[in-house]
């Protein structure tokens, strides 16, 4: 039978207590260089939403779990930030050794945090870290600065020194999203002009219709940037039905069918951060941080490039088969 919600804060803070009062929470981090977990880990994976990206996400952090005798529960929290919040609180109740959470809000995510570090759970992020990275255990980031900077650079090059317009197409408000937009804003040159930015939820139907909109407002639009591969190929099908053909899309990811767009025009360029790399290097480093033997950095990097119709070729996979 389903546990209330009251019956699970009333676990979660009976299991905070009891770690308190004993003095038993362990914190992997004050174990002292020859501390850290011994024999079997189990580890929680809370993941952010059912894109692409989090299901490649999740299938390398299953894969490795087992390749790393891991035991793995995980939990969706489909883009919500409460339901993150019970899941995490779901995952401590369960005893797990620590947590990989793919955020759906980072700033909501603090007193998270602090609480599973108090309960001796500690968090790992994939793709997104607050500044301040004293109270995880660690994190996988995707240099979400670095990837909106390239689009826009590509966009630079493209227009020359032409007056052109961009739409913009953003993910969910929070965290991953606000990075990646503002980024690429930011580093637009004087002579691209913003002229609409508006969420696409990450959901192709309301990226579909967002770019509708945007087309029928702007039909001088010459560039959108569209935060994944799979509202970019929506917003494609919406800008192509308006008579937009000669829109330029640069978006993120690195998808098979995003290589393939980008050698038949659809689309104009994207950026290459293979979510099987951020899945698998989380898992090896949680384990090596849980068990101290200085095999992982703390604060690790998922590589990102900039990929066009010239280089498709040559680009990594994104989400190669599971074995």
């Amino acid at each position: 039978m389903p546990v209330s919600t009251r019956t699970r804060r009333a676990l979660v803070a009976s299991s905070l207590s009891s770690l308190l009062l004993g003095g038993c929470a362990v914190w992997p981090s004050d174990t002292g260089s020859s501390g850290g977990v011994r024999g079997g880990i189990t580890v929680g994976f809370v993941n952010g939403g059912t894109t692409e990206f989090h299901t490649c996400l999740q299938e390398a952090v299953e894969r490795t779990a087992r390749s790393y005798s891991v035991t793995l529960h995980t939990a969706n929290s489909r883009q919500d930030a409460d339901d993150e919040v019970t899941n995490i609180e779901d995952m401590i109740a369960r005893g797990v050794d620590a947590l990989i959470v793919q955020t759906v809000d980072v700033e909501a995510l603090k007193g998270d945090i602090a609480r599973a570090k108090a309960a001796g759970v500690p968090i790992f992020l994939t793709s997104v870290a607050p500044e301040d990275t004293s109270g995880l255990l660690g994190a996988v980031v995707v240099d979400l600065k670095q990837v909106g900077e390239l689009d826009a650079e590509w966009i630079e090059e493209d227009a020359a020194d032409r007056e052109v317009t961009v739409g913009v197409i953003a993910g969910a408000p929070g965290a991953a999203s606000d990075l990646l937009t503002g980024a690429f804003t930011e580093r637009l040159p004087d002579n691209a002009e913003v002229v609409a930015n508006a969420p696409g939820m990450y959901d192709p139907a309301k990226a579909r219709t967002v770019a509708r909109a945007m087309i029928g407002d702007r039909p001088d639009l010459d560039y959108a940037f569209v935060a994944n591969e799979e509202m970019a190929f929506a917003a494609r099908k919406a800008f192509d039905a308006a008579g937009a053909k000669d829109v330029r899309i640069v978006t993120v990811n690195g998808t098979d069918e995003a290589l393939a767009a980008l050698k038949d025009g659809r689309l104009s360029a994207t950026v290459s951060n293979s979510a099987a790399d951020t899945g698998e290097l989380a898992v090896k480093n949680v384990v090596s941080l849980l068990r101290e033997d200085g095999r992982a950095d703390r604060i690790d990097k998922t590589p990102v490039r900039l990929v066009t119709k010239d280089n498709a070729d040559t680009a990594p996979l994104y989400c190669p088969q599971q074995d």
